[in-house]
C-alpha cells in the first residue's frame, strides 16, 4: 500500500466535549499535509471546517445524534439538513440504537431512511453532488444476530457505509465485527470501522478485515509510523 492509498481510508477525528476552534483549525490543516479522505466534526464545526478545506481533497464529515442516536426524527432530519447546507459532504448518523435495543426495527428502519432522503435532497437542492450517508450501528451493545438485522436494516435504508462504532462505547471496533459486516452487507455499501484505531497495525487489521474507511484521531501518528 502506498502512502496516499492509506491516508484515503482514514477519516482524521475530532469528536471530544472540549474541542476548540483552533483545534478544528489543526486538524484541517493535519488533513490537508497528509491528504486524509475526511476530517469528521461536530455540527458546530462543519462551516469552519468547510471554509478551511474549500478547494483541498479532504471531505468535511459530521456527526448526527451523536453518540446515541437518540434524538427525534425531526431533530435528526434537521441537524442531517444543516449539516450538509453548511458544508459537509458526508454525515455520520447514528441509529436509533434505544429503539433497535427496543426492538422497534420497522421505526430505526424508517427513520433512517428518511434521514437518508433528506441528505439527498438538500444536496441535490443545494448542488453539492453526492453526499455520502454512513450508519453507525454500535456494534458492542449488539448480538451478532442484530448486527446482522443492522445490516439489513441499513441497507434497505438506501445507506452508503455501516461503521461500526461511535468510539463512546465501552468497545470500539474489532476485526470479528468488520469481517462480519463485510460479510452481510450488498457489495454497493462499504465499511467503516471506528472507535479504539491508534496504530498502523490496527488500521492495516481493519481494512485487511473488509473496512475501506477507519475513523481516528490518531492519523498523524498512523502516517509518521507508516512513513518511517
Amino acid at each position: 500500500m502506498y502512502a496516499e492509498e492509506l491516508a484515503k481510508t482514514i477519516d482524521h477525528t475530532l469528536l471530544k466535549a472540549d474541542t476548540t476552534s483552533p483545534d478544528v483549525e489543526r486538524l484541517c490543516r493535519e488533513a490537508g499535509e497528509y491528504h486524509f479522505a475526511a476530517v469528521c466534526v461536530f455540527p458546530h464545526f462543519v462551516p469552519l471546517a468547510d471554509s478551511l478545506l474549500r478547494g483541498a481533497d479532504v471531505k468535511v464529515c459530521s456527526v448526527i445524534s451523536f453518540p446515541f442516536g437518540a434524538d427525534s426524527l425531526r431533530a435528526k432530519v434537521v441537524a442531517a439538513e444543516e449539516a450538509v447546507a453548511t458544508g459537509a459532504d458526508e454525515v455520520d448518523v447514528v441509529i436509533n440504537l434505544p429503539a433497535f435495543l427496543s426492538g422497534e426495527f420497522g421505526h430505526v428502519r424508517n427513520e433512517l431512511a428518511s434521514v437518508v432522503r433528506a441528505v439527498r435532497m438538500k444536496a441535490m437542492n443545494t448542488g453539492r453532488g453526492q453526499v455520502v450517508v454512513k450508519a453507525i450501528i454500535e456494534t458492542c451493545y449488539l448480538t451478532t444476530k442484530m448486527k446482522r438485522m443492522a445490516c439489513k436494516i441499513c441497507e434497505q435504508a438506501g445507506v452508503d457505509f455501516v461503521k461500526t462504532s461511535t468510539g463512546c462505547g465501552p468497545q470500539g471496533a474489532t476485526v470479528q465485527d468488520v469481517e462480519l459486516l463485510r460479510d452481510c452487507l450488498d457489495e454497493r455499501i462499504s465499511v467503516k470501522a471506528s472507535g479504539g484505531i491508534r496504530t498502523l497495525h490496527d488500521v492495516e487489521l481493519m481494512i485487511n478485515a473488509g473496512a475501506v474507511r477507519v475513523g481516528t484521531s490518531a492519523g498523524v501518528a498512523i502516517m509518521k509510523d507508516f512513513l518511517t
